[in-house]
C-alpha cells in the first residue's frame, strides 16, 4: 500500500462552523460513523462504524504508517477526527490535502465547487448537507421523533444508506480530482510548507480566557447601553436592524444604500448634529471587531488554546494564507497608551469604571483583542516580520536602483521616496513633515497602477491632501519609478502574448506559459500561480485583456478580468509569501515554536533568553532563487 484516499462522517454536539475541527472532536459524543476508503485508487469501500463495524487491521495500520501516504480533500478534518478516534496523535508528514492541491491551481476551496469546474463524471452528492443535518447534528426532541436529540441509521434506513453511498461519493470525486491534475504536481516543498502549517494549527495559541469572558460581558453591558440610548433618541424598536435604522434615517432626511463602516463614515462628515450622535451610536454597536471574543470562546479546546485559526494557500490567488474562526490575519491595532491598565480594568470585570474612563467601551474592548493571546507560563512572544517587503520586492523585481540602494543602506522609504519624487533633499524631510506623508500614501497607494481612486481609497484627502494634489503625485510617483512602471506592461505584455499564442513569454525573470486550459506564472521560487480557462477578453474600459475564472468579489464562480499591475500585485505578494514561507522552515529547523503567521510576520513562543537578533538574523537569510534581493526583519518581545 503507497497510497490511501479517506472520507469520513462524524457526529458531534458541538457546532463545526463556529468551533473548528480540534474542539468538535473533543465533544464528549464525537465520534466516527462511516468510513470510506479506496487503497491506491481501488474501488471504494465503507466501513459502517456506526452499525457495528470495525476498520481492517491493515487500514489501521496503514493510518499510523509513516511510508503509507493519506489523502483527503481538507485533510486536516479526517487526521484530526481519525486522532481522536485512535486515541494518538497522527503526524502531518505522511498527509496531503486534495484542497490544498486544487487551491495552488485555482480552483475552488470546495469538493463540490472544484469538481463541478473541472467537469469531472463523479460529482459529489447534492443531497448530502441535508443528510448530515439529519445524521451529523443534533436534533430538536420533538413528538413525531420519539423526543429522541439525535438520528441513528436504524431511525432511517433509506436515508442511512443514502449517506453512506454519499460518504463513498466523496472518496471517488477526491480520485477524480487527484486523476484530472495528474499532469500539474504541487512541488515537494509545497507541501513541506503544508506540513508546517498543520504543525502549528496542531500546536494552537494559548487565550487569556479569563480577560475573554469578561471582556464578553463588558461587551454585554455596553451593547446594551447602546441600544437603549439608540431607542431613546429613534424610537426604533430594533436599532441594530439595518433595515430600520435605513427607514428611519430616510424619513429624517438621509437615504443610504448601506450601513456598512465605510458608509457611515462617509455620512458622519455631513450628518446633522442629532443624525450624527445616531450613527456615531450605530458604528460603535456594530464593532464586529469585538465578535473575535466570542469566536476565541468558541474555538478554545480543554488545555485554552484555540487551533485551527490558519488556511493554508486561503488567498489562492497568491497562495497566502487565510485567517479561520477567530481571523487572525485583520487583527485590530493597539494604540491606548494606557493599554495595561484598560485590560486589568476589563480583566476584574470593572465596567462602570472602564465606561466612564474611556469614550467608548467596545473601541478599548477591540484594541485589547491582542492581548487575549498570551503564551505559556514562563515563556513569551517573539514576533517578527519582514520590513517593507512588498515595497523591497518590487524594487527588486524591477530593478528600481534607487529604492534598492535604500534598502541596503537607512531604508527610510517614505522619505526617500519624497526625496525623489519632489526633489528635496532627503534630510529636510523629517517624519512629520507633509513631503513624508505625500510619500508614504504614494507608497502604499500607488505601486500596483492605483491612481487617483487609490489615492483616496486610501484615505488621503482624510490626511490633508487637497484633491487637486492627487493626479499629480500620481504623475510625481510614476516618474520617480519608471522601472515599475515598466515592469507592470511588461508583465501586461507576457501574459497576452502567453494567452493569446497559447505559448510562453518571459520578463523580469517570470516566466509565462499558457498551457493545458491554465496561464501559469512561475515565480523565481519555482512555484506557479494558476489562472483558470483564461482567454483575451474586453474590459470594462473595452480594451483587450486577459480574463480567466475564479472566485470573484461576488464569492461566486465568474469570469474575472485582470491586467499588468493587477498581476504584478499577485506575483509581488506571492514572492513575499515564498519568502516568509522560507523563513518559517529555517526557524522550525532552529527549533523555534512557531504558533502563528499574520501576513509578513511571525509569532514564537520563546523562553526569555532568546535573542531576537538571532531571530531577525535567520529571516534575513536570502533563498538561493533570490540573489541581489535584500531582506530586513524587525521585531519585537
Amino acid at each position: 500500500m503507497r497510497n490511501l484516499s479517506i472520507d469520513v462522517e462524524t457526529y458531534s454536539g458541538a457546532d463545526l462552523s463556529k468551533c473548528g475541527v480540534y474542539k468538535y472532536s473533543e465533544s464528549p459524543d464525537f465520534e466516527i460513523m462511516l468510513f470510506s476508503y479506496s487503497v491506491d485508487g481501488s474501488p471504494v469501500k465503507t466501513v459502517d462504524i456506526a452499525s457495528g463495524e470495525r476498520l481492517p487491521e491493515e487500514i489501521i495500520k496503514a493510518l499510523t504508517d509513516p511510508l503509507v501516504m493519506k489523502w483527503a480533500f481538507n485533510a486536516q478534518f479526517e487526521r484530526v477526527c481519525l486522532s481522536r478516534y485512535l486515541g494518538h496523535w497522527l503526524q502531518p508528514t505522511p498527509w496531503r490535502c486534495t484542497m490544498v492541491w486544487a487551491a495552488y491551481l485555482g480552483l475552488p476551496l470546495s469538493l463540490e465547487g472544484a469538481g463541478a469546474v473541472l467537469g469531472l463524471e463523479k460529482q459529489k452528492l447534492k443531497e448530502g448537507k441535508e443528510l448530515i443535518r439529519y445524521f451529523s447534528m443534533p436534533c430538536k426532541p420533538s413528538k413525531t421523533n420519539g423526543q429522541r436529540s439525535r438520528n441513528r441509521p436504524s431511525d432511517a434506513p433509506d436515508k442511512w444508506a443514502q449517506f453512506k453511498a454519499y460518504n463513498a461519493r466523496d472518496v471517488e470525486t477526491e480520485l477524480a480530482i487527484q486523476a484530472s491534475l495528474q499532469k500539474f504536481p504541487v512541488p515537494e516543498d509545497e507541501w513541506q510548507n503544508y506540513v508546517l502549517d498543520q504543525k502549528i494549527n496542531d500546536r494552537g495559541i494559548h487565550l487569556d480566557m479569563e480577560l475573554v469572558r469578561e471582556a464578553i460581558c463588558c461587551d454585554e453591558q455596553a451593547r446594551a447601553e447602546l441600544m437603549a440610548a439608540m431607542k431613546t433618541l429613534t424610537k426604533v424598536e430594533n436599532p441594530n436592524s439595518v433595515a430600520q435604522m435605513k427607514v428611519w434615517l430616510a424619513e429624517h432626511g438621509l437615504e443610504t444604500d448601506t450601513l456598512g463602516k465605510a458608509a457611515v463614515k462617509e455620512l458622519l462628515k455631513t450628518a446633522p448634529e442629532q443624525l450624527g450622535q445616531v450613527l456615531t451610536l450605530r458604528q460603535a454597536l456594530a464593532k464586529s471587531s469585538v465578535k473575535k471574543y466570542a469566536a476565541m470562546a468558541s474555538a478554545v479546546c480543554k488545555d485554552g488554546r484555540a487551533r485551527g485559526l490558519l488556511q493554508f494557500y486561503g488567498a489562492n490567488r497568491t497562495g497566502r494564507w487565510a485567517g479561520r474562526l477567530i481571523q487572525v490575519q485583520n487583527l485590530p491595532q493597539n494604540h491606548l497608551p494606557d493599554l495595561a491598565e484598560a485590560r486589568s480594568l476589563v480583566k476584574s470585570g470593572n465596567y462602570p469604571a472602564l465606561d466612564m474612563l474611556y469614550a467608548s467601551a467596545p473601541e478599548v474592548l477591540s484594541e485589547l483583542i491582542r492581548t487575549a493571546f498570551v503564551p505559556r507560563a514562563g515563556l513569551q512572544f517573539l514576533v517578527a516580520d519582514f520590513s517593507a517587503i512588498e515595497a523591497r520586492v518590487i524594487a527588486w523585481l524591477a530593478g528600481e536602483t534607487w529604492r534598492n540602494e535604500v534598502f541596503a543602506s537607512h531604508g527610510k522609504i517614505y522619505e526617500a521616496s519624497a526625496s525623489q519624487m519632489f526633489h528635496v533633499p532627503i534630510e529636510e524631510i523629517t517624519k512629520g513633515s507633509p513631503l513624508r506623508q505625500k510619500g508614504k500614501i504614494a507608497e502604499l497607494a500607488l505601486g500596483y497602477g492605483g491612481s487617483v481612486g487609490a489615492l483616496k481609497a486610501m484615505g488621503a484627502l482624510e490626511m490633508g491632501l487637497a484633491e487637486g494634489e492627487l493626479r499629480p503625485l500620481v504623475t510625481a510617483w510614476r516618474t520617480a519609478n519608471p522601472n515599475i512602471v515598466r515592469l507592470w506592461w511588461a508583465v501586461d505584455k507576457a501574459a497576452m502574448t502567453a494567452v493569446s499564442g497559447r505559448t510562453s513569454a518571459d520578463t523580469h525573470g517570470i516566466r509565462f506559459e499558457c498551457r493545458s486550459g491554465m496561464l501559469f506564472i512561475i515565480l523565481p521560487s519555482g512555484r506557479q500561480l494558476s489562472y483558470v480557462k483564461p482567454r483575451i477578453g474586453e474590459n470594462r474600459f473595452g480594451n483587450e485583456c486577459v480574463t480567466y475564472e475564479g472566485v470573484g468579489s461576488t464569492k461566486k464562480w465568474e469570469r474575472i478580468e485582470t491586467y499588468g499591475p493587477k498581476l504584478v500585485e499577485n506575483i509581488v505578494q506571492a514572492i513575499s509569501r515564498d519568502l516568509l514561507c522560507h523563513a518559517m522552515q529555517l526557524l522550525d529547523s532552529a527549533g523555534f515554536f512557531i504558533v502563528m503567521s499574520v501576513h509578513d510576520e511571525v509569532v514564537l513562543e520563546v523562553a526569555s533568553d532568546v535573542s531576537l537578533e538571532a531571530v531577525c538574523r535567520i529571516m534575513d537569510e536570502t533563498p538561493s532563487w533570490a540573489k541581489g534581493l535584500l531582506l530586513r526583519a524587525d521585531g519585537f518581545m
